[in-house]
């Protein structure tokens, strides 16, 4: 009797094992199945906020590509334009491949500059992903006028959204109903405190170009020009590109 008791509870004793070893395989299955579906989920968030997100930047590049420049931004009255300054220029075919270049000018509109220009298609840049601006120099000299923003505009959403729209315009070469500036060379870019002193009188944008020719050019160095703003605005980017084309620059024919 003693044996079969023995017997029964060994057997009671597996089948209690056995009853949980199942158990804690439904337990991981339904654990598997909702990390599964939870990852799933945020997945189909990702996606459907990066969709979104997308389809919302489509949506406010065509408004952009649709409305006039001297629209886009606030008018040229109301951005404060300080009066058009200009300088004799220097440093044209001077290359200097590596190590910081001291500018006399905050930003730059002419000097030495990097061998290679910036590439021709990108017209936005952010603090993140800006290049070097001996590098955009290097644009300066090849006809494009910069369009500078500080941290108080990058830190504005609209203003900001102001001038990616403005530099929007100038994407693939679109027609942009005056041939001064219909070239496409324009770039809007940061100016940060580590790359000089702010902006005069409490700007916040800075229009720049290397002319070749003008009342202040020096022979075979042209000057900078620069209009200082404190709202971004597409009108006084049409006013400027109007008075500084890219046709008038030390090269041109460069893009």
């Amino acid at each position: 009797m003693a044996k079969k008791d023995k017997n029964a509870e060994r057997d009671e004793r597996r089948a209690r094992i056995e009853r949980m070893r199942r158990d804690q395989q439904r337990a991981e299955r339904r654990r598997t199945l909702l990390v599964v579906a939870v990852c799933v989920v945020i997945a189909l968030v990702i996606v459907s906020l990066t969709g979104w997100q997308l389809w919302q930047d489509r949506e406010a590049d065509q408004e952009a590509q649709g409305t006039p420049l001297d629209e886009l931004g606030v008018s040229a009255d109301a951005a404060g334009c300080a009066d058009l300054l200009t300088e004799p220029g220097d440093g044209s075919a001077e290359h200097i491949a590596e190590g910081a270049i001291e500018y006399a000018n905050a930003p730059p509109a002419f000097g030495a500059h990097r061998p290679a220009p910036v590439e021709f298609g990108r017209k936005f840049y952010e603090i993140a992903d800006r290049p070097e601006v001996e590098q955009l120099v290097h644009n300066l000299e090849h006809g494009y006028t910069i369009l500078w923003y500080d941290q108080t505009v990058a830190d504005d959403a609209d203003e900001l959204a102001a001038v990616e729209d403005i530099a929007t315009k100038f994407e693939g070469n679109a027609d942009l109903g005056t041939p001064e500036y219909d070239a496409g060379k324009f770039i809007a870019a940061p100016w940060t405190s580590d790359d000089g002193e702010p902006f005069p009188d409490g700007a916040h944008v800075a229009l720049t170009h290397w002319a070749a020719e003008g009342d202040d050019a020096a022979e075979g160095q042209g000057m900078g020009a620069w209009s200082y703003c404190d709202q971004p605005s597409g009108e006084a980017v049409a006013d400027f590109m109007a008075e500084f084309p890219p046709t008038n620059a030390m090269e041109p024919g460069a893009l």
